[in-house]
Order: C-alpha cells, then sequence, then structure tokens
C-alpha cells in the first residue's frame, strides 16, 4: 500500500486569528480539495515557550514539531512580516532544524506585512534560510498587505479576489512540483471582482 503523501502547513505568527494564518486557511481549503494528500499543520506559538527558546531537543513537543517537519513531502510556511523580516518564533523554529531538514522537499512561502515595502523580505530575509536547510526547491512566495486581508466585522480575515487568484496559481504550483498533479477546480473570478495587485 502506498504512503500517502503530506503537505505541513507551518504558521509562523504569534498572534491568533493573524492575516498570515488566513492565508495558510485559503492554501488548506485548496489542498482538501486533493483526498490523495495528507495535510498537517504545525502552529508554532503553540509549542512551549521555554522549549523553544532554550532549544529543549528531548521535549516531546518540540520532538513532536520536527518529526512532522521530517515526514512532510512538501512545507507551507505563513509568516507576518515585522522589521524587515519574518516573525521572531518562526526564527526560533527554522533554528532547532537540523541542517538537512528541508532536503527533498519542496516549500511554498507566504508572508504578509503592512505595506508593499517589506515585500522583499520573502527573498531576503526567509528563501536564504531555507536553502541553508537543503530545501529542494523555493516556490516563488505569496505577499499580501494587511489590506489585502481585511478583517470583517466578526473579526475574521479573508484574502482579497488578487490575492486569492495568486494563492490558487501557487498550489497548483506547489501540487505540479511536489506530486506531478494536474491543478484543481476552482470556481473562475470574474474581472470586474480583481483588484490591482501590488
Amino acid at each position: 500500500m502506498s504512503v500517502q503523501p503530506t503537505v505541513l502547513l507551518i504558521a509562523g505568527s504569534p498572534s491568533d486569528p493573524s492575516r498570515s494564518a488566513a492565508l495558510l486557511d485559503a492554501v488548506n481549503l485548496r489542498l482538501a480539495l486533493r483526498d490523495e494528500l495528507k495535510v498537517v499543520r504545525l502552529n508554532i506559538r503553540k509549542l512551549p515557550a521555554e522549549a523553544l527558546l532554550l532549544a529543549q531537543w528531548g521535549h516531546p513537543a518540540i520532538t513532536g514539531a520536527l518529526a512532522q517537519v521530517e515526514r512532510a513531502d512538501a512545507i507551507v510556511i505563513a509568516t507576518p512580516v515585522y522589521k524587515a523580516a519574518y516573525s521572531g518564533v518562526l526564527k526560533v523554529f527554522l533554528d532547532l532544524l537540523p541542517q538537512t531538514a528541508l532536503k527533498n522537499k519542496t516549500v511554498l512561502p507566504l508572508a504578509t506585512g503592512g505595506s508593499p515595502h517589506h515585500m522583499l523580505a520573502l527573498d531576503y530575509a526567509l528563501r536564504p534560510v531555507l536553502q541553508a536547510l537543503s530545501a529542494r526547491h523555493i516556490l516563488p512566495g505569496v505577499y499580501a498587505t494587511d489590506a489585502q486581508i481585511p478583517r470583517s466585522e466578526e473579526g475574521i480575515y479573508a484574502p482579497a479576489a488578487e490575492i486569492s487568484i495568486r494563492l490558487d496559481e501557487a498550489v497548483a504550483t506547489l501540487l505540479a512540483e511536489s506530486f506531478r498533479m494536474p491543478p484543481p477546480r476552482f470556481e473562475p473570478v470574474l474581472f470586474s471582482q480583481v483588484r490591482c495587485s501590488v
């Protein structure tokens, strides 16, 4: 019996709810259309802070999280951008990973920030770390500003139409690059609903 391919979604925001988590949720919805995939989520903020900061390798929560990374075939990492870099909680977790933790894995980075000026944080801050961890293939990331993930009156964050289109494309690329799967079928978006993307 063949092993079910696994995609690990890593939430790197210290807060909940968050805009970066909303991006991860949107990717999760798209991957859920694939019954042949197993999708697992790792919320770094839920790991014990002391075990993370003191690099307590033997802590059950840390060993469990590292095992999730090891078992994954593909990884989606979502983070807010603070001061032109990815989040501190994500940094601490990535520092715990072995040098070859991402070997033979495809990685899709996602990020959110207050303005378009932080867009390059994906390429200049996060990508080099993913490369240092031996990622096989790092896909073009998806960056969204706060305005592109508005908050509803109920307090729920949801990506705007232009970000949804980019997430469709990113997930299709992830499926093709990692698992040689054709892209999933999404509902078409009317041109009148598309706003100019930054």
